[in-house]
């Protein structure tokens, strides 16, 4: 096909197909570009509460508030904490191992699990209430959760050993996959025992404004 020339003799380009080519490439970037997936932790902020609904009742021994300010500072029980020495706080005051008329109750004994790994235990009733101002950052309010879980998660690895001789990160493992499902049914019903025995009595409040 013929060039048309301008009017001063130079060939013109065919840009007719310009699009088509556009077109295919960004076909080609779509199918062959890795999309990034969001990641994080599933976690979400406590939302509010109907008015009427409320709280059952707990004694004030039994409770561990932990605030968050919106200034970032961390209360424990309206004292000013640090969340370096949350976590240990958390196994103090949570099992109460010392049976201190200030920290929180216990069960009756109870037997956990079944034969012939069952054991005996006194379950704790302390609850850990977290609560944050509405402008505490989310980085605290994260930093504060993980703590908190990482407590409980420790309380149940220690339980575990003393009375499995396997913590419970690897209990969960076997129940997940196990050489044999004898070993894999035995692995979840020491998991079971284990979290019945210590579950994860974190209570989250409504974020409040001061």
């Amino acid at each position: 096909m013929a060039r048309r020339r301008d009017r001063k003799g130079m060939p013109e380009i065919n840009s007719g197909s310009m699009a088509d080519i556009a077109f295919l490439l960004l076909i080609f970037f779509l199918v062959t570009t890795t999309m990034d997936q969001e990641t994080g932790l599933p976690r979400e902020l406590p939302r509010k509460m109907e008015e009427e609904t409320k709280p059952p009742p707990v004694k004030e021994r039994n409770v561990l508030l932990v605030y968050v300010n919106r200034n970032n500072d961390l209360l424990v029980n309206n004292e000013y904490g640090d969340i370096g020495t949350l976590k240990q706080r958390v196994k103090e005051f949570v099992p109460n191992k010392t049976n201190n008329d200030k920290l929180p109750e216990k069960d009756a004994p109870e037997t956990f699990g079944k034969e012939p790994h069952d054991f005996v235990f006194q379950k704790s009733k302390g609850i850990v209430a977290l609560q944050n101002d509405r402008l505490t950052s989310y980085s605290m309010y994260i930093q504060v959760q993980d703590v908190l879980t990482q407590a409980f998660n420790e309380m149940r690895n220690e339980l575990a050993l003393a009375k499995y001789g396997q913590s419970f990160a690897q209990l969960e493992a076997l129940s997940n996959k196990a050489p044999t499902e004898d070993l894999q049914e035995e692995a979840e019903t020491k998991v079971r025992a284990i979290q019945k025995a210590i579950p994860m009595a974190i209570s989250e409040a409504e974020p409040v404004k001061y």
